[in-house]
């Protein structure tokens, strides 16, 4: 085959460029292990491209232009094609991660990613993958494949049971946490572990409507009097008559993931860009049929009364 005599002209890869931090390949999860023929059902020119993106490493740049310049047979366009391709076989889509201003700073910063699997992925794969929801791989018996289980062989002994844990306390909540500080804040405001369970749901409140912990004990505990007879009572009478109001509802904000056509960088959803690629490009490259212009009939109608009156019109001389 062409692609196996190709496989000569493979580059050596000790000098890729590695792309910029937070850009470049990253190896999508539970693949199977390497083997001869595991391209054999692309054409020649993907088949070969595939052979050297699995063997790039991490944070190696995917671009078309350094790709081109990295081996001898292909430019920049025939890469560029390439890629596609093995987006549309599953083995490649292109994603950008959403990540949170640093302390202090502004703005929202985004990453790149192209994502490689040696194991073609159809659509609802990546899509749940991108959701951070992609469950081990299972053989036809429906027991999880052996190379998905990390560590583990098939002819590994089967493990002993372990012994039954002791039952373990159940754990306190937020608000019963947030006033049992108040104690450690302040001596006169220590409060019982009865008191703690009767005041639990006021504090509570105040959790739900996006106080932290932390602001709560320092809010309770600011400003007071010199002596408190009844931490209890006190501590009740702040957490009512202090209860911060309701906050309006959260604008959605945009997907802290998504992806990305192949072709021409354009961010979508997974179902709108159906083998990697937007729709544009994927009609652009064949991929798509695009669908006749529907004409409605009320147009034609009013067109035709248009025509036929510049007919009866007479013109002048």
């Amino acid at each position: 085959m062409a692609y196996e005599n190709s496989i000569a002209a493979l580059p050596a890869l000790a000098a890729h460029p590695m792309a910029k931090p937070g850009y470049g390949k990253r190896s999508a999860p539970d693949q199977k292990p390497p083997r001869r023929g595991d391209f054999d059902h692309l054409p020649a020119r993907e088949a070969y491209l595939a052979a050297l993106l699995d063997r790039l490493c991490e944070n190696a740049a995917m671009d078309a232009k350094t790709l081109a310049k990295a081996q001898p047979l292909y430019g920049q366009q025939a890469v560029r094609s390439a890629l596609n391709e093995l987006g549309r076989a599953g083995h490649l889509r292109r994603v950008r991660r959403r990540i949170q201003p640093e302390q202090g700073g502004t703005g929202t910063r985004w990453v790149f990613h192209t994502y490689w699997s040696r194991t073609a992925r159809d659509d609802e794969w990546w899509a749940r993958f991108l959701d951070g929801d992609v469950p081990p791989e299972t053989d036809a018996a429906g027991d999880v494949a052996p190379h998905t289980l990390h560590g583990a062989s098939a002819d590994s002994p089967q493990p002993k049971p372990r012994p039954t844990p002791e039952p373990q306390r159940p754990a306190t909540s937020a608000a019963y946490n947030a006033l049992a500080q108040l104690g450690l804040r302040d001596p006169r405001l220590a409060l019982s572990s009865a008191d703690c369970a009767a005041l639990e749901e006021l504090a509570g409140d105040w959790l739900a409507r996006g106080v932290t912990a932390e602001q709560l004990v320092q809010i309770v505990s600011a400003g007071l009097p010199e002596d408190v007879h009844s931490p209890r009572a006190f501590v009740r009478r702040r957490l009512v008559d202090k209860l911060p109001p309701e906050r309006p509802a959260v604008v959605a904000q945009l997907p802290r993931t998504l992806m990305e056509c192949t072709d021409c960088g354009v961010p979508g959803r997974p179902e709108a860009l159906p083998g990697g690629l937007c729709r544009a490009c994927g009609c652009r490259d064949g991929s798509v049929t695009r669908e006749p212009t529907e004409v409605r009939p009320s147009a034609v109608r009013a067109r035709a009364a248009q025509v036929r009156a510049a007919i009866r019109t007479p013109q002048r001389a």
